[in-house]
């Protein structure tokens, strides 16, 4: 997994040249919500709520930041959720309207919010809490919440980077350092569990299913990938995925529509998620974000994108030249259209055709942006499910911060952009 925190730290705004080709911006967000039909538009606010606390304007990729520690947000179905510090705070999807603030203090002093991710009728937050005894490690908690009220439903223990893979009403699948498990929302009950060794290993979810890698030390190793172990979310049911060689070539880094890509420094090869079997290698190319409508894998090689067919490799969509975006532009894709984040006081956000290769709106009215990122790719800025992307943004800034960059932001705000 920890490969991908490169991948993201590199992402940043639009080449200059599109400056000359953005359209007509959009309206300046506004903390109402907009219900008119012309303000579903791509590219238009769809509502802005105030975040409380001391928030800071940062330059550069960071954007509008928590004064202390991170914030992690989600767009899902029914609800946005945002957390930070020790409280996850809801409002409903379409319009912004507050829902509930809920406070997890009470699971230690100390503890820290690393993760929020949205599921049908619940909220799971990733919690770490500092051990007990002078030097003793942190552990990680999975907090389950009521989407409807915020209530405390379970907490479960999970790996460091690991958490819930899939939730809802009656159950919550997490994965621990040592095993992934089903619990009973209910009872807290094990429902079934699958051992994956005695160390932490790097994991993907694809749809239903879920690979976890099998090597000697855990992903902190970096000794060779042997097999995958392939788990069925919703089953439990359990088989060994093995390479036709004797160990897959890469890290892991995406599972996509049945097609696993490791990722190395000669470039990306992806083998079969059902044998094993090699696919496709692309020399050079490393996997940025995948296009969950149109279903295809965007690989960037040096200043060019393209959009692969994630079963063949082959090029469908070419997103290079002089009009494009490249490689450290690119938030996310869907349906093709490619979303970008100015960063800074300036703040566009663009939407640019990777088929037509033409920018398709901006909105100049996102000062300061900051794009949530989830690195297992469940939670986040953006939802298979929403037509929406959720920023934090500032509207108004202070004085500098003591001591450091950026200034004091006045007026933070957690912003969805129709996309």
């Amino acid at each position: 997994m920890r490969p991908a925190v490169l991948t993201w730290l590199g992402r940043g705004c639009f080449a200059a040249i599109l400056v000359a080709l953005a359209i007509t911006p959009g309206p300046a967000s506004a903390a109402r919500p907009c219900t008119a039909r012309g303000c579903q538009a791509a590219g238009r606010p769809r509502w802005a709520q105030l975040l409380p606390g001391p928030w800071v304007a940062e330059p550069g990729l960071a954007g509008t930041t928590p004064a202390q520690g991170e914030a992690y947000a989600a767009m899902g179905r029914q609800l946005a959720v945002i957390g930070f510090g020790s409280t996850v705070q809801a409002y409903r999807a379409s319009t912004g309207a507050p829902l509930w603030v809920s406070s997890l203090a009470g699971l230690g002093a100390g503890a820290q919010i690393v993760s929020v991710r949205s599921w049908p009728r619940v909220i799971t937050a990733g919690v770490t809490v500092p051990g007990r005894a002078p030097q003793a490690a942190s552990t990680r908690r999975e907090v389950v919440l009521s989407a409807a009220t915020g209530r405390l439903i379970r907490s479960f223990p999970a790996a460091p980077f690991g958490g819930a893979v899939s939730a809802a009403a009656g159950r919550t699948v997490i994965v621990g350092s040592t095993a992934v498990t089903c619990y009973s929302n209910r009872t807290g009950a094990v429902l079934w569990s699958r051992p994956t060794g005695p160390a932490a290993q790097a994991w993907k979810a694809d749809g239903n299913e879920l690979y976890v890698a099998v090597a000697a030390g855990g992903y902190l190793s970096g000794a060779p990938v042997r097999a995958l172990r392939k788990i069925n979310l919703r089953t439990g049911a359990q088989r060994l995925v093995r390479p036709l060689g004797t160990s897959f070539q890469g890290t892991l880094s995406r599972a996509v529509d049945g097609v696993v890509v490791f990722t190395g420094a000669r470039g990306s090869i992806a083998y079969s998620g059902s044998t094993g079997a090699w696919l496709w290698r692309r020399a050079g190319a490393l996997p940025e974000v995948t296009d969950p409508a149109d279903g295809l894998l965007y690989l960037s090689d040096g200043s060019a994108l393209a959009g692969v067919d994630p079963r063949t490799g082959r090029p469908q969509v070419h997103v290079s030249g002089g009009s494009a975006p490249g490689p450290s532009g690119i938030y996310a894709v869907r349906h093709g259209t490619v979303l970008g984040l100015d960063p800074g006081a300036g703040g566009d956000a663009w939407g640019y055709s990777a088929a037509a290769g033409q920018v398709l709106w901006t909105n100049p009215a996102v000062p300061w942006p900051h794009f949530f990122v989830d690195l297992s790719g469940i939670g986040g800025s953006t939802s298979p499910w929403s037509t929406a992307v959720l920023l934090a943004t500032c509207a108004q800034t202070g004085a500098a911060v003591p001591g450091g960059a950026g200034q004091v932001c006045v007026k933070p705000e957690l912003t969805a952009l129709n996309w």
